[in-house]
């Protein structure tokens, strides 16, 4: 049986995600899916989303478009706000910038190396959630 790659759960307007291990096409293709059937009830106005990726170990290249796509239909959607959670990693760093654009007009993406301190953010711009945690689920 499979090990879960990943999470999803909403609270209010935020989709929040705990994503681990090594991605391959297949497993992102399959996170891209669920995220927007999990994305679809925020879709009709402006929503958040924050990722929990310590535990995430990186991607094959052929993922890389598939998440790129996502982030494209997360936009045309309405998402505004999205926090990456995760310890620094230069690594890290330079897949997700490779995959998820940084701030533009209607967007913006902050790193922050606690929930904390990315769970404060988005609750300053309007959208906070229930349990402020990202480890409620699974």
């Amino acid at each position: 049986m499979p090990t879960t790659k990943f999470t999803l759960w909403r609270e209010q307007r935020v989709l929040l995600a705990r994503v681990k291990g090594s991605w391959n096409r297949l497993t992102a293709e399959d996170f891209s899916t669920q995220f927007k059937a999990e994305a679809a009830p925020l879709c009709n106005q402006p929503w958040a989303h924050i990722v929990y990726l310590d535990d995430w170990q990186l991607g094959v290249p052929e993922m890389e478009p598939v998440i790129q796509d996502l982030v494209g239909w997360c936009i045309q959607h309405q998402l505004r706000y999205v926090a990456q959670v995760y310890c620094p990693s230069m690594i890290k760093k330079y897949q997700l910038d490779k995959m998820i654009r940084d701030s533009s007009s209607g967007f913006e993406k902050r790193v922050y190396p606690s929930e904390q301190e990315a769970f404060a953010w988005l609750a300053s711009v309007g959208f906070g959630t229930d349990t402020a945690s990202l480890q409620q689920a699974g």
